[in-house]
Order: C-alpha cells, then sequence, then structure tokens
C-alpha cells in the first residue's frame, strides 16, 4: 500500500506541543481541524451502523447533489458520531459558518435538505444540532449538539474525534494532538517511567476484568525475558457490543498511538491487533491507519528517531466467544485451537510463544495517548475512589436512544438509560437492563440509580465488562432472556472442561424444560420441572467454583442475577405454567373476547392448528387444548377481539 507521506515540516511542528503565535499555522490546523472550511463540506457517517442504516445509498445521493448542481465540495466518510438511532446522519459545513448534522438522512431526503442548507436555509425537522466553534456564525434558532440530551452530559475522551475527523486522514489526527504523547514519550521517559504514570492515572482495563493497567504492564517490564509482546483484544465477542469496532472505524490511530506507547513501556518490539473477521470495514480502515503511520515513521523502524521500532500484525479472528479470555486469545494468535488454559503462569510472564505478553483491549489503549499527554492527574480527576476516567457502553435494547455513550465512572445507570437514551421506547415500563454481556447480569428498577463502577456493580451480581447495556421492558421475559445468553454460552463454550461444557448444557436444558407447555410434557417430565429451580441453582454454583477459565466461571451469570431478581417469574413458569410477560410461546394461552368479535372468521381460515371455530356474524371461540400460540390468529384479528393470557 503507497501512501505520500506527509510533509517533514508539518509534521515536526504538529508533534510539538507548545502553542503557536503564528496566525497561519493556527490557520491551517484550524482548518484540519475541521473548525473551518475553505469551501462546502458534506460529512456522511459511513460507520458499519450508518451504512445498515442505508449510508451508502445516502453517500450515492450526496454526491448525485453535488455533480446535479455544479457544486464544488468536499465529501467525507467519517465514523460513527454514537447517536446510531438517528442513522443516516450528514453534516454540512459552509464556509464561515459551524458545522450542522442532520438526522434519519435517508436518500430521498437528500435532495430537499442539501438545496436548503445551500440557500442559507434550515429544515429544523432533519436537524440533530450544529458545532459549537468560536469564530463561526452560528444557525439561527438551532440547537447546538452539545444540548442535545443524548450528548449534553457525555464525557467524550476516547470518542472524541469519532464522526468528527476523516479517519482516513492521517494529518487531520495529528491537528488534534495526535501522536503527540508518542513522542514525549520516546523522547523524555523511560519505559518504567511509562508505566508508573498509566498506574498513577488509575486505568483499568476496560475488557472486564477491571485489573489496573500500568500495575500489569510493570509485569511485563519486570521479566527477565527481553522479548516481549503487545496483543490488542478487538474481538469484542459480547452480543450487543460495538464499541470497539466504532472506535477502530472512526478514529483508528488513537489505537495504534496507544499500542505503540504500551509496547514501548514494557519493552515490545512486535504487536498484535487480534480482530474478529466480521468487522471487514474496522480492519480496513486499521490496515490503512498502520501504513500511514509507518510512511511517516511513527510506525516500524526507528519509530521519530528514537531508536525504538514495532511491528504490528493484524490477525483476525473467526468469531469464537472464548477468545476473549487471554490464554485462548493466545493460543489462537499461535495458530492452536482458541482454548484456555491453567493460570498461572500468566500472559504478563509467560504468554504468546511462551514470552511475556500484555493484552489489553481497545478502549483501554486508547485511553493511554490522553493520559501521557495530559497527564495521570488529569484522567484520575474523573470518576469514582476505585474506578478512574470515563467508560464507553454500547446503549441498545428498549431505548428510545440507542447508540455509543461515553460516560464519567460514577454515572447512574438511571442517568444513562433515561437521560442519555431517553427512557424506554414506547412508554413501556423498565424491568432490567443486561450489563456486562453473558458474563454480566441483570439490573432490576430498584437498582437502576446504582452508580457505574467496577465496585459496585459486584455488589447487584453484575460487572462491568465490556460494556454492553441491553435494555429490557415490561414485555421481556427474564427467564427467556436468561435462556438466551445460556444459549449463547453453550454454543460458544470450548469445550475444555467439564462443567462448562456440561453444566451449561444441563442448565439450558432446564430452562427449557421450565418454559415448556404442557402438552409435550409426560409424567416424570412434570416432577422434573418442580425441581427445577433447586436443581439450577445448585448446577450455577458448581460451574462458577470449578470452571478453568474466567468466562467459564462467570457463565452462570445471567441465571443468578435473573433468579436474585426476578424469582417470582421463575415460579410463575414452574408452578402456574405462566409466564407474567406473555412472551414464552408455549406458555401463552389467546382468548376472544365476545364483545369485540364481529364473527367475520378471519382468525378461524388464518389458524394453523384449526382450533378456532363458530358461525359468521357471531363471536367465535379458541380451542385452549388445540391452541399451538403461535399468535396468528391475533395478527389477523382487525377488532383488537383476541388477546394473550
Amino acid at each position: 500500500m503507497q501512501i505520500k507521506p506527509l510533509d517533514k515540516e508539518f509534521l515536526t511542528r504538529a508533534l510539538d506541543s507548545t502553542e503557536s503565535a503564528d496566525p497561519a499555522w493556527n490557520e491551517k490546523l484550524a482548518v484540519l481541524q475541521r473548525k473551518k472550511v475553505e469551501k462546502p463540506a458534506i460529512y456522511v457517517g459511513t460507520g458499519t451502523c450508518g451504512l445498515g442504516a442505508g449510508a451508502a445509498f445516502t453517500l450515492e445521493a450526496v454526491k448525485k447533489f453535488v455533480k446535479d448542481h455544479n457544486i464544488d465540495a468536499e465529501i467525507v466518510e467519517v465514523g460513527c458520531v454514537g447517536l446510531c438511532a438517528l442513522e443516516p446522519i450528514v453534516d454540512v459545513q459552509l464556509p464561515g459558518k459551524t458545522r450542522i448534522a442532520f438526522q434519519k438522512m435517508t436518500e430521498d431526503k437528500v435532495e430537499k435538505v442539501l438545496s436548503a442548507i445551500f440557500k442559507g436555509e434550515v429544515l429544523q425537522e432533519n436537524v440533530m444540532g450544529q458545532y459549537r466553534v468560536e469564530g463561526q456564525e452560528a444557525w439561527k434558532d438551532t440547537l447546538y449538539i452539545d444540548e442535545h440530551p443524548f450528548f449534553a452530559s457525555q464525557t467524550r475522551w476516547v470518542l472524541a474525534n469519532c464522526g468528527i475527523i476523516n479517519p482516513g486522514r492521517l494529518e487531520e489526527y495529528i491537528a488534534h494532538g495526535g501522536y503527540v504523547a508518542l513522542k514525549k514519550v520516546l523522547t523524555g521517559m523511560k519505559p518504567i517511567e511509562v508505566c508508573e504514570e498509566v498506574e498513577k492515572s488509575g486505568l483499568r482495563g476496560r475488557g472486564g476484568g477491571g485489573f489496573p493497567t500500568g500495575k500489569k504492564w510493570k509485569f511485563a517490564h519486570g521479566t527477565e525475558d527481553t522479548h516481549r509482546y503487545l496483543v490488542c483484544n478487538a474481538d469484542e465477542g459480547d452480543p450487543g457490543a460495538f464499541m470497539d469496532r466504532a472506535v477502530i472505524e472512526g478514529d483508528p490511530h488513537r489505537l495504534l498511538e496507544g499500542m505503540a506507547i504500551a509496547a514501548y513501556a514494557i519493552g515490545a518490539q512486535k504487536a498484535y491487533v487480534y480482530i474478529r473477521a466480521e468487522y471487514p470495514l474496522a480492519i480496513q480502515r486499521l490496515r490503512y491507519a498502520i501504513a500511514e503511520a509507518k510512511a511517516n515513521n511513527l510506525l516500524g523502524e526507528n519509530i521519530l528517531g528514537s531508536g525504538f521500532s514495532l511491528e504490528f500484525v493484524i490477525k483476525m479472528g473467526a468469531g469464537a466467544f472464548v477468545c476473549g479470555e487471554e490464554t485462548a486469545l493466545i493460543h489462537s494468535i499461535e495458530g492452536k485451537r482458541g482454548m484456555p488454559r491453567p493460570r498461572p503462569p500468566f500472559p504478563a510472564v509467560k504468554g504468546l510463544f511462551q514470552h511475556p505478553t500484555i493484552i489489553n483491549n481497545v478502549e483501554s489503549l486508547a485511553n493511554v495517548p490522553g493520559i501521557l499527554s495530559k497527564g495521570a492527574n488529569w484522567f484520575n480527576a474523573v470518576g469514582t475512589g476505585g474506578s478512574k476516567g470515563t467508560k464507553v457502553f454500547a446503549l441498545s435494547g428498549k431505548v428510545s436512544r440507542t447508540g455509543l455513550v461515553e460516560v464519567a465512572m460514577g454515572t447512574t445507570l438511571r442517568h444513562v438509560i433515561f437521560e442519555i437514551g431517553g427512557g424506554i421506547a414506547k412508554g413501556k415500563a423498565y424491568k432490567a437492563v443486561q450489563i456486562g454481556g453473558p458474563s454480566g447480569g441483570c439490573i432490576p428498577e430498584s437498582h437502576v440509580d446504582i452508580e457505574i463502577d467496577y465496585e459496585s456493580l459486584k455488589t447487584v451480581g453484575a460487572m462491568m465488562g465490556s460494556g454492553g447495556l441491553v435494555v429490557m421492558d415490561e414485555d421481556n421475559c427474564m427467564v427467556d432472556v436468561a435462556k438466551f445468553f445460556m444459549d449463547f454460552i453453550q454454543r460458544e463454550s470450548c469445550g475444555k472442561c467439564t462443567p462448562c461444557r456440561e453444566g451449561t448444557r444441563r442448565m439450558l436444558e432446564i430452562l427449557h424444560r421450565i418454559t415448556r407447555g404442557a402438552k409435550s410434557e409426560n409424567e416424570q417430565q412434570t416432577l422434573e420441572r418442580f425441581q427445577s429451580i433447586i436443581h439450577l441453582e445448585k448446577l450455577a454454583e458448581v460451574i462458577r467454583d470449578t470452571s478453568l477459565c474466567g468466562l467459564g466461571q462467570t457463565a452462570p451469570n445471567p441465571v443468578l442475577s435473573t433468579l436474585r431478581w426476578f424469582r417470582h417469574e421463575y415460579e410463575a413458569h414452574v408452578y402456574d405454567r405462566k409466564c407474567p410477560a406473555k412472551a414464552c410461546t408455549d406458555l401463552i394461552k389467546y382468548e376472544i373476547d365476545p364483545a369485540k368479535c364481529k364473527g367475520c372468521s378471519l382468525c378461524s381460515k388464518g389458524c394453523p392448528a384449526q382450533a378456532i371455530s363458530g358461525t359468521i356474524k357471531s363471536p367465535f371461540v379458541i380451542d385452549a387444548d388445540k391452541c399451538v400460540g403461535c399468535g396468528a390468529c391475533a395478527d389477523t384479528c382487525r377488532f383488537d377481539a383476541i388477546k394473550k393470557v
């Protein structure tokens, strides 16, 4: 991949962190920082979430508009700004004016919205907000982005550039202070000093366990073996998690700079990015960013003339959940089957190819440049006593505003869900939020005011995890939720140890048993059904206490947390054969309200089990013994006469 190097004078001057009084230089930086433009610029969010919402078609419509109207404009593809619920997002920046963002910009809206903005008019129904930039004229009567309820209370450090800069243009990252920290480290700090600064900051691993990052680096730095490796875990196997993908797609150089600093600190000369193959766009942008950095001596041999060299390797994983565990990930990189091994020795002492290896996830490493450029005290001034800095969450599920959220540690779950996320969608009642993926737990309404930090979440049977937040409402059955996560865990078990391999299967069988209808049971199975909850808890405790790796030990968490907070739902399934949320198909019954039924017979004609009978123009009835609970009758009824019971 051939990359034209940046102007050396520009690079040297930009990496000098001192402020400049040169107006021409500051003008150049302002343009590269996207604070102002010399000609119209149109930004299209083409991260994976945007593309999923139709951004590729929007992009083509924007190109067509510019061509048809003979407008000399720059069209820029950017990453995800975070508010996935309003994708596709298109920003427009005219010379002398602030940058303004438009939401839900499907291809059919492009002509209308862009025609108006180029005439100096803003169609408010499409506006998401404008960016606050000193010296640029603001659009009248238009909300600022930092006033938008989704963004107003966020602390965007890791996500600062996502959706703002062009991820395929190195000079834009540098103009925002990029690689200043790397130069500072390579030219003025010893490796142990870097480890100590990161330890002082209080940064803890953002991938799940929350181990102090600087302390972890010191273990590898202090080993006698000088052949060391750095690994970035970008596998991101949790259902509902997409933070790492978005950071790489929107700001890949932040990750590369953090990895280069970490490698220098531990004495590694080779770094791996272990990323799932299902992230093709992230891989593409990462490869290009590596090539850009190498072309400008920011990676590769003798970086910035410091004598430190670093080789980068991208290793694509096959999406196995177990490879999120450190030792399984190491085996996968080595070309072996992804299976964990007993610890100690820990990877920091004996890891990849039997050499000391440090494994951090994307978010952990993306925090490093800020810490080294602004200092440990800047970072640890935010957060709680034991949890410093910010945390990025992927907010999804039954919430009004889904997307990427970055908040200071100590922010309450209620604030994230109801203020930033806009509360439960469609006016439904909040029931729980699953935090930390399959290894985490469900937090009920009674604990939604809990502060987000590593220790507090453990008190309610949950964990920080990688940062997935899946919100559930009154229509979610918690037994069904537990069954979903247990099915995922059971399929993803590597099978090496018996407790995880067999125990999760038995737990899943029990969950299937208690959500099964009476028609498919014999007397023995009915007896087993009543013993289910006792066996479920015992199995969970055995798996937790005896599994080989951390993933196996946390596998029962979805069941244990739902049992802890929603035992009444389990009991209703077992003893009453009812699903309170009316979500488990085998336990659902349908009834026809005779006062609403018009006797049209559509429900009878659409019933696959021939369970509905009646006379035309008279109320029909459902035979409960024949009904299979498919809901076809309720979908067919035009008079809302058929209800779940």
